[in-house]
């Protein structure tokens, strides 16, 4: 497999070599097929995109720095789906009878828009791999162009995915807590590679905490996030919690991003202090801490599904009346929420995210200069030879 650069052989902003939104020829004159003479070799005019890989490295360059324009393109890309101008398929799970508590998970999206893009994620979930010090999950993103469906880029995806949940972590924080004053006091329940970045984003968006909570099962957990939040400078005191009770009780913005595949955390009344809590991980609040909730979602029927907290309260209250409405509903004004009770917001993580962050991120690349393309990636490219 050889690389070239892409300066000699891609377009100089886009993937698709024929895009909708620019297209490179004009289009045909309407033909009468009734009258027209018969072409049945007649060549469309469309071609082949050149395919591109972006490694890891080319994609933290990418982000570095960006969080705040990413927290921007989520925005923008929750509005455009809550306008259905975006398709987003139920994800499908691969799970494995010898290794239940691990998964992979295939998330196809289409976006519309100015700069229309097609695409899928393909994420796996390993918690074994903390154990090792190796990151729980891991990812590929492939982007196809609308016009011919033929992929155009496979990008590494783990550094998108974590980006775009932070990004929406930060969205959720800002506008749901816009009818209250300011959280003062953070808490982290779960201290991996997701909780660093929800921290990054929230930082580099202008959220400083004169308190930082940390809970986490494993101790060495712990003290490698404080570590982080001591090295980035992030002011505030830092407080590690032995029990997750103190660390829900004494914060004001709660973050869950932990590996739990059912609820753990069960007392309402450990929230009587009305936080916004981020619940990123789905699955650790019990029903009953939902049903004394304002919550909100990113999309009401992905998020009621695979057993998350959302669908466990489904299935015991038999219908979806807890649900306030999702984030769109929030940023468009359609739903209000105030500040004399906890706020739950639980995204499933909607394809359409990892999309547009990763057609960023191949823009970002390809205006550099330095998008390695695949020579010959496509062998029959002629129906007929």
């Amino acid at each position: 497999m050889t690389t070239t650069d892409a300066r000699t052989t891609a377009t100089p902003t886009r993937a698709p070599a024929r895009s909708p939104a620019a297209p490179a020829t004009p289009d045909p004159a309407p033909v009468d097929r009734r009258t027209a003479s018969p072409e049945p070799f007649a060549v469309p005019p469309l071609s082949v995109p050149p395919f591109a890989v972006i490694p890891g490295e080319q994609v933290r360059q990418a982000l570095q720095g960006r969080e705040e324009h990413l927290v921007k393109v989520v925005e923008e890309t929750y509005r455009l789906h809550g306008a259905g101008r975006s398709v987003n398929p139920p994800s499908t799970f691969l799970r494995f009878a010898d290794r239940p508590s691990s998964r992979m998970i295939a998330l196809p999206a289409s976006i519309g828009g100015a700069d229309p893009v097609d695409g899928l994620k393909w994420i796996s979930s390993f918690p074994g791999n903390v154990s090792a010090d190796l990151p729980r999950a891991s990812a590929v993103l492939i982007l196809n162009d609308p016009v011919t469906g033929y992929p155009f880029a496979c990008l590494e995806s783990s550094i998108i995915s974590a980006s775009r949940t932070a990004a929406s972590a930060a969205l959720a924080a800002d506008w749901l807590t816009r009818g209250r004053s300011r959280p003062p006091r953070v808490g982290f329940f779960g201290t991996g590679l997701i909780a660093r970045y929800v921290h990054t984003f929230l930082a580099a968006t202008g959220w400083a905490f004169d308190e930082i909570g940390v809970h986490d099962l494993s101790a060495r957990s712990c003290a490698g996030f404080r570590l982080y939040l001591e090295q980035s400078g992030a002011p505030g005191r830092i407080t590690v919690h032995d029990d997750p009770e103190s660390l829900i009780r004494l914060s004001d913005l709660v973050v869950f991003a932990t590996v739990a595949d059912r609820p753990h955390v069960e007392d309402p009344a450990w929230f009587a202090h009305a936080p916004v809590v981020l619940h990123i991980s789905l699955r650790d609040l019990a029903p009953r801490v939902l049903l004394a909730s304002t919550n909100i979602v990113d999309d009401v029927d992905h998020c009621l599904r695979a057993a998350t907290s959302p669908h466990l309260t489904e299935q015991l209250t038999g219908d979806r009346r807890f649900i306030h409405g999702t984030l769109d509903d929030v940023m468009a004004g359609r739903v209000t929420v105030g500040g004399d009770g906890p706020v739950v917001f639980s995204p499933f993580g909607l394809g359409v995210l990892d999309l547009a962050v990763g057609k960023y991120v191949y823009d970002e690349v390809n205006r550099s200069g330095d998008l390695q393309v695949i020579d010959h990636f496509f062998h029959e490219v002629r129906r007929y030879g």
